[in-house]
């Protein structure tokens, strides 16, 4: 960490400490460093040691897992902070559709204390203009926004765009989702050689995060890395 990101870190460190108190989203009690209280963060579904390096999906003894065995994808690992259960489902979905941006930074900073190497920037997955024009705001843009602030680390938002606007993920099919995001993302910035990380809220069948890791790969890219709040586990599919 950066001299300067360490003096911004202590900064804010005091800033919460002298703040008041504010309520936990989720039970009403007092708290000041995120948007829930302590007693609740540690009864959050944090994703458990044991998991594939690549995809995040948990295994007998963190070995990488069959799939990605037979079927690498183009990101190099996946970092997940929690499974995509209640609550943290409620409040990625607080912060996506009910414009809570607040949460971003609360959400943020579990998967930054899991991130062990600083890559050479960092790319939110993008949207559409259509769908940001709708929406107001990228989730996946103020959640990296948060990171490579913590971190230390180039935010690269312009790096890569959307230039088909897809039907949502989330109401199609596994097999029609690698399909939809065929030729939606172009690399218009410079990563050859570089290790850049993606960011998304959630990673369910991770073919966003592959297609766009692709497009980094196809552009140059060294070394990508897929960068989620939470992974959707088989038994909530």
């Amino acid at each position: 960490m950066s001299i300067s990101s360490k003096v911004l870190l202590n900064i804010r460190l005091h800033i919460g400490r002298i703040l008041p108190a504010q309520p936990c989203i989720l039970c009403g009690a007092a708290s000041r460093e995120r948007a829930w209280c302590d007693a609740c963060d540690a009864a959050l579904p944090y994703l458990p040691s044991a998991h594939c390096p690549q995809c995040a999906l948990p295994t007998h003894d963190g070995a990488v897992c069959g799939h990605c065995l037979r079927h690498p994808p183009s990101f190099d690992r996946t970092i997940a902070a929690f499974a995509y259960n209640f609550p943290v489902d409620k409040l990625v979905q607080a912060l996506k559709f009910n414009e809570r941006l607040t949460l971003a930074h609360s959400l943020a900073q579990p998967l930054a204390q899991r991130i062990e190497v600083r890559p050479d920037g960092i790319v939110p997955m993008p949207l559409h203009p259509a769908r940001l024009r709708e929406r107001g705001f990228n989730q996946s843009q103020e959640l990296a926004r948060h990171l490579a602030r913590h971190l230390g680390v180039p935010l690269l938002p312009g790096v890569v765009q959307r230039v088909r606007d897809t039907l949502p993920q989330s109401g199609l099919p596994w097999k029609e989702r690698r399909k939809n995001l065929r030729q939606a993302f172009v690399c218009g910035g410079e990563v050859v050689g570089k290790h850049i990380a993606i960011v998304d809220d959630v990673m369910t069948t991770g073919a966003s995060l592959n297609e766009l890791a692709k497009v980094l790969r196809a552009a140059g890219a060294l070394e990508v890395s897929a960068w989620v709040v939470a992974r959707t586990l088989p038994h909530s599919r």
